[in-house]
Formats: C-alpha cells, structure tokens, sequence
C-alpha cells in the first residue's frame, strides 16, 4: 500500500511541524477521542478498526503534536488505495461525518495544507473532509477546499421528559404507528449475538435489494460487533416469531446513533421500525444520552428525508468538501448511476451478497 509519507518529515510554509500517528497503535488518539468535545462515534479505535479489518483501509492521523508530548489535535484519515477507484485520502469512509478534532482555524488550515501537499506530490485523487460545523467553509476559502456533496443531517435532542418527546414527533407517522405496533403484540430481542446479527443481515439484504444497492458486506457488521462491543446494539422486533423489522444503533459518550435500518415490507403496516427506534430512544434517554443522531440523508431522497422529518424536523446541512474538486465515491447511491436502473432489484440476494463483497472496499 502506498502510504503518507513519516509525518516528522512534514512542515507547512509557516514552518509548523506536522506529525503522523496510527490511532490503531498509540493510546494518546483515544485519550484524546475520549475528552474532545468534537469526537464521535466514527472517531473511535473501535470504528477504525472495524474499517481496517473489513475494507483493509490504512488509518492515519495527522497532528501538530510532536510524539513525545500530549495529542492536542488531530485530523483522521483513512488512505483508500484502489486499482478501481484510485489513490485518495478520505475523513472517513463509511461515516456519516468527521468533525476534524482541532481547537483553532490556524492549525486546522496548517494541518489541511500539508496533507494538500501530500496529495499533489503523490498524485492521488482527492483529499476529502466531512464536517458538521459549518465554519468550515470560512477555512475552504484559505485552503482551495470545494463541496462535493450536500446532505441534511437529523439529530434529536433528548433533553425533555419522555412524555415531552413522544408528543413532539409525527402524529400520525410516528404516534399512531408506535400505538399500533404495540396493539399488533410485537416482541423484541435485543444485543450482539450472531444470531441476531444474522436475523439483521438477511432483513438489511432484502431492504437494500428493495432500494435497488448491494449490501454492504457481513464482515462489515461482524468487525462493528466486535470491535465496538457493547456500544453497539441491535434490535429486531417480532411477529409470531417471525423477523419483520431491525434496526442498529451504537452509543458514544452522551450520543446514540442510529446508523443502520431495516424491515420486511410486508409487515410495514405494522409500524414495527418506528416502534424499535423510540424504545431506542427511550433507553438511550434512561442511560444519560442526551441526544439521538438519526444520520444523513441525501437531499434528493424524499422518503426517507419525509421520515426523519417526522421525528426530528430541524435538520442541519451536512456538506462535504474535497480537494481537488472531483467526483465522491463514498456515496453507494452515486453508484447506482453507473448500472442500468433496478437492475439489482432483480438479482437475487445471493448475488446481491457478492456484488456488496466486491465492490464496497472501492469505493469508501
């Protein structure tokens, strides 16, 4: 793998020393995760490695802080190498978002240069940065950085009683649908177990099919499991013994995040996937979250955009930036456009599993 070169070689025009360092190997990243007001989920060594281990993508972090001192700072990348896609840096594939842990726009602008430096020497593809905070663009201006793709960005503030909160969302999508779910005799199973990672998996194959994507692969949810253990939680809700709905959802700090949904459109009268996310909620709130991050979603996806709006309508925009400016290939939808349309809508899930095994490490 063509990595970055030893950082400790590095210095921007200014003359500020940059550094590198594998969050994999040295605890100051998850010292610094664990306390920076900035981290998320996607942050963690648990997240990363679950990435290295399935997608064999190299995570690296680029700092100010020498490595004999405390990590102050740091910007964390994962070095996508593909004979496919070609060479890129990307803060992260596969996230939602990844806030750059740095406490000052002067370091951040030193620390975007050097690695601006990195790409154009090493001709790579792209840099790429996906940030909440919006400030950001004021630092795109200094550092030729340009939006490559805009997302809305739902959170839920789980600050107000339970009461408080179950009023607030869509009466009639949310309420009613919660109501009947419980009136139908539902069951839940929740946990890591592979055989709740199984009954997941096969409920995820048949939604994606649905939507006209492969799969991400299994070993991505078998490396999440065991690398984020009991901060990952999965819930499957039951008719009769039969799996109809799941949903996946990690915990960091004071944050749940809700990252992966699935069902079994025949039973979607029954209101099970919003039943599974507020009993979600509603323990979240009983461990200390304080809020519930339902995820990105594409501007153009009005169902799903409909949906979350439903629980939580103020969104925030979510954009990501790459340089140079090119085409992002960490969205699968984008990829949708280089096949003939609901060609995997026909394709069964076997083959759907295959395709999802080939393709993804590409194109994070």
């Amino acid at each position: 793998m063509n990595r970055i070169p030893p950082a400790d070689k590095l210095e921007t025009d200014s003359g500020l020393r940059c550094y590198q360092l594998d969050p994999l190997k040295d605890p100051r990243w998850a010292a610094l995760v664990e306390t920076h007001p900035k981290a998320s989920v996607f942050h963690t060594v648990g997240w990363l490695e679950a990435l290295q281990r399935t997608y064999g993508y190299y995570p690296v972090v680029c700092t100010t802080s020498p490595p004999d001192a405390e990590l102050t700072s740091g910007i964390v990348f994962c070095l996508v190498d593909s004979w496919l896609t070609g060479r890129r840096l990307v803060s992260l594939p596969f996230s939602d978002h990844c806030e750059p842990l740095c406490d000052s726009t002067e370091e951040l602008n030193q620390l975007l240069q050097t690695l601006q430096s990195i790409v154009d020497r090493r001709e790579w593809k792209y840099l790429e940065i996906r940030p909440i905070d919006q400030d950001f663009s004021r630092t795109s201006d200094h550092t030729n950085f340009q939006p490559c793709a805009t997302y809305y960005l739902h959170t839920l503030d789980l600050r107000p009683d339970l009461e408080e909160l179950f009023h607030g969302f869509h009466k009639d999508s949310v309420q009613r649908r919660i109501h009947r779910a419980e009136r139908a005799g539902l069951t839940e199973k929740c946990g890591r177990s592979e055989e709740l990672l199984k009954e997941f998996y096969a409920l995820f194959v048949k939604t994606r099919g649905r939507h006209q994507v492969p799969p991400s692969p299994y070993s991505w949810f078998q490396n999440l499991v065991q690398c984020q253990n009991r901060a990952l939680n999965i819930r499957l809700a039951y008719k009769n013994g039969t799996p109809i709905a799941a949903i996946l959802t990690l915990q960091f700090n004071h944050i749940v995040y809700f990252k992966y949904g699935c069902s079994d459109v025949r039973f979607n009268n029954l209101g099970a996937t919003p039943w599974l996310l507020w009993r979600a909620i509603s323990e979240a709130k009983s461990n200390g979250a304080t809020e519930f991050d339902l995820g990105r979603t594409q501007t153009d996806n009005a169902g799903l955009l409909s949906f979350k709006n439903h629980w939580a309508p103020k969104t925030k925009s979510l954009v990501y930036w790459q340089y140079p400016q090119g085409i992002s290939l960490g969205s699968v939808d984008d990829w949708k456009l280089k096949f003939a349309k609901g060609a995997f809508s026909f394709l069964p899930d076997r083959l759907l599993k295959i395709i999802g095994e080939l393709i993804y490490r590409h194109i994070g």
